[in-house]
Formats: C-alpha cells, structure tokens, sequence
C-alpha cells in the first residue's frame, strides 16, 4: 500500500513559508500576555481593568475572521495571507507612537490592529496548511504545523520575560501615587519604552516574512474553481444546521478561554504562591511554554496510533484535574501544576480545528472563519478570571479554565460517539 504523501508536490516551500507565520502569532500572543501584570503596574489599575488588552487583543480575531473568510472565498488563500500580515505590520509599528503618547488607550489600538492582521493570516493559513496535502492526513499535518507556534510562543514570553518585565519599577500604587507628576512621567516612559522595543523589532520580523510569501509563486491548486460568488446565507445555514461543527466551535471558544486564561495569569499565580517580583515569576510561564513546545510534537507522533479525538478527551479531562488542584492552594505543587497545564493544551487547537472542518467540502473557507471567531472566548474568560482574582485571589481563580476544559472534554467524547 502507497503511503500519501504528506503535502501536495509544489507546496513543500510554501508550507514551510506558512510554518513561519505559525511561530509568528505564538511570538506576538504570548509577548501580549504578560501585559496585563505589566499594565496594571505601569497605570495602578486593577486586574479587571488590564485585561482589556486580552480583550483588544481576541476582540480583533473575532472581528476580522469573518472578512478574512471573505478574501480567502473572492480571491485566495495567498490574499489573506498577505493582507494580514500587511495589517499585523501596521500594528506593532504603532507601539512606537503609542509609547511616545503614553496612553493604554492607544496601546490598545496598536494591539486591536496587530491581532486583526493575525486573525486574518490565522483564518487564512490554517485551512491553507489542511489543503496543502491529501484530505486523510490534514489534521496530522495541521498539528505539525501547529507544532511551531509554540516555538514562537516561547521566544514571545523569552522576549517579555528579558525585554520587558525586568524594566519595570517595583514602586507600588501607593509610592506611584505620592511621586511628583514629573517623576512618575519619567518612570512610566522608561517602562512604556521597553513595552514598545520588541513590538517594533517584531514588525520587521513580520515584513520579511511578508517579502518572502508574496515574491514566492504558491499553487492554489483547487481554489479558482472555488472563487467567484459568495453564498453567505446558504453557507451560514448549513453551518449552523451541523451540530458537530456547531459543537466544534463551542469547543474551540473554551479551548482559547482556558489557554489564554492560564497564560495571562500564570505570573500571578506564581507571585502569589511563592513572592517575589514579575521577572522572576515570569520564568515559570517560559518553563510553561516550554512544556507546550515539547508535548506539541509528542501529541503529533502519539495521533499516528491514538485517535485525536481520544488524546483531546483525555488532556482536557487531565486539565481539569490540575486546574482544580491548583486552585487549592498547595504552594509550589500548585505552581507546577499550572505549568504542566500547557501540556495539556498543547493538542487542543489544531486537533479542535481539524476534526470540526472534517466533511465541510466547499463551507471550509467560512467554517475555519467560525473556528477562528471563537477565540473569542480569549477576549471574554481573563475578564471573568481576573474578577475573581481581585475579589478572591489567584489560586481560586483557576476554577475558571478548569470549567473550560470540561467542554473541550465533552466535544472529543461527542466527536468519539459520533463516529462509532
């Protein structure tokens, strides 16, 4: 028996092209996460209030995938890819006027803009990847090529973790709040500073990446036959009326919630749990996304032999164990429980993506829209786990993406059951 290839020939260079813009918007996510603590010091505001950059940040993705979808179905995969990383650029140079006026409102522009280009490249790359090879290995593929976006998530909390969370002042609400206007200008300046640095270089990271895609030719082997008049209304029906695509989405909303929700609120944890400054509680996020990276490419090998869906059911399951046992408190077990979270994470999105598009035929353009709005559920949940922070602290607040994870455990059960 003839084992399919693995990607389409004429696509080996493009698909590796794509794997760079899947370690891109890990580099961009996971430097945005630690601002929330960051901002929070830098304008005393309460956790609630600085979680409006999460909000900003998965508002954008779900703003923009719809759109996205519209450019992928007019014209092509290789469009949106372009555009979104054209609108990404635009965003972290923005840092750089947005530090000079030194407003979170205006950093909160620059990030809606960044994370909108990447909701558009994210909506456009991930179906692109599953199209690139024969339809029965796509989510092995996809998987693969999700395996690199923890290598940008890494090198994103590497950069906040050196660049950023080392520069700022230890003073507290109180000692900003008795400093002269001058002092505390010239304080917040130098922390806003650092904030823009790695954004700026981050954009010309992402104008390279953008010169590379758009001079290489990329097949697009089947698309022009898919262009042309959009159907929305009947695409939306038919969506709507597949319960396990409609399931998937669900799914996909509390994946993102539980991810961004540990993530966001890992280095407080930590501060919590064990003292000590953002710098320092910042290394256990990089030791979480570390986990992430490693268990990304043993999930891939183990869905050679264990069906995803299972590995899904099972992680979630797992996820919602060490949430629960975090939230009680039992100091540094706590904290490696929520660093071996990302473990269980680290399948959850591609694998989601994959068995949710499976059958979708010419509604995949549009379904991968859908999958790409629900990280929706990345701009709502820190709200609500930052709420709970403030009123009852941080080891409780982890019953938030522990509640999550049951979901995503239900919809590999669903998918489990469905097929037998």
């Amino acid at each position: 028996m003839t084992t399919p290839p693995f990607v389409h020939p004429g696509m080996r260079l493009p698909f590796v092209l794509l794997v760079t813009c899947f370690a891109a918007w890990g580099i961009a996510a996971n430097m945005t996460d630690p601002l929330v603590q960051v901002f929070s010091r830098i304008f005393s505001m309460s956790t609630l209030q600085a979680s409006l950059v999460q909000f900003a940040y998965y508002g954008a993705y779900f703003l923009l995938a719809l759109p996205a979808a519209f450019i992928n179905r007019r014209w092509s995969f290789k469009t949106g890819i372009l555009t979104g990383l054209g609108c990404a650029i635009l965003g972290a140079f923005l840092f750089y006027p947005a530090a000079q006026a030194m407003t979170f409102g205006f950093f909160l522009a620059a990030l809606f803009l960044l994370a909108g280009g990447l909701s558009i490249l994210e909506t456009s790359a991930n179906p692109f990847v599953m199209a690139m090879g024969p339809g029965a290995n796509a989510t092995r593929r996809l998987n693969l090529a999700q395996a690199f976006n923890p290598v940008g998530t890494n090198i994103g909390v590497f950069l906040a973790a050196t660049l950023i969370l080392p520069q700022l002042n230890q003073a507290s609400a109180a000692d900003r709040a008795a400093m002269t206007a001058g002092a505390l200008r010239a304080v917040q300046q130098a922390e806003l500073q650092a904030v823009m640095t790695p954004y700026v270089g981050f954009a010309f990271v992402l104008l390279a990446i953008w010169v590379a895609i758009a001079l290489i030719r990329m097949p697009t082997r089947r698309e022009a036959a898919e262009g042309g008049a959009v159907h929305f209304g009947a695409t939306l029906r038919r969506l709507s009326r597949n319960r396990h695509y409609v399931f998937g989405v669900v799914a996909q909303f509390f994946n993102v919630a539980a991810q961004t929700c540990i993530w966001t609120f890992t280095i407080q944890y930590a501060m919590a749990t064990l003292g000590g400054t953002e710098a320092q509680a910042g290394w256990y996020l990089q030791a979480s996304l570390i986990v992430f990276l490693v268990s990304r490419f043993v999930m891939v090998g183990l869905m050679g032999v264990v069906r995803p869906a299972l590995l899904l059911a099972g992680m979630a399951l797992a996820g919602t164990g060490l949430c629960l046992f975090a939230a009680g408190g039992p100091g540094m077990a706590g904290v490696w429980a929520v660093v071996a979270l990302s473990a269980c994470l680290s399948l959850m999105f591609p694998t989601i993506y994959g068995i949710a598009l499976e059958g979708l035929g010419e509604d995949t353009k549009f379904g991968a829209a859908g999958l790409v709005m629900a990280i929706l559920g990345g701009a709502l949940m820190p709200m609500v786990q930052g709420a709970i922070l403030d009123a009852q602290g941080a080891q409780l607040s982890f019953v938030v993406p522990g509640l999550c994870f049951l979901v995503v455990a239900a919809f590999g059960v669903f998918d489990l059951r469905r097929r037998r």
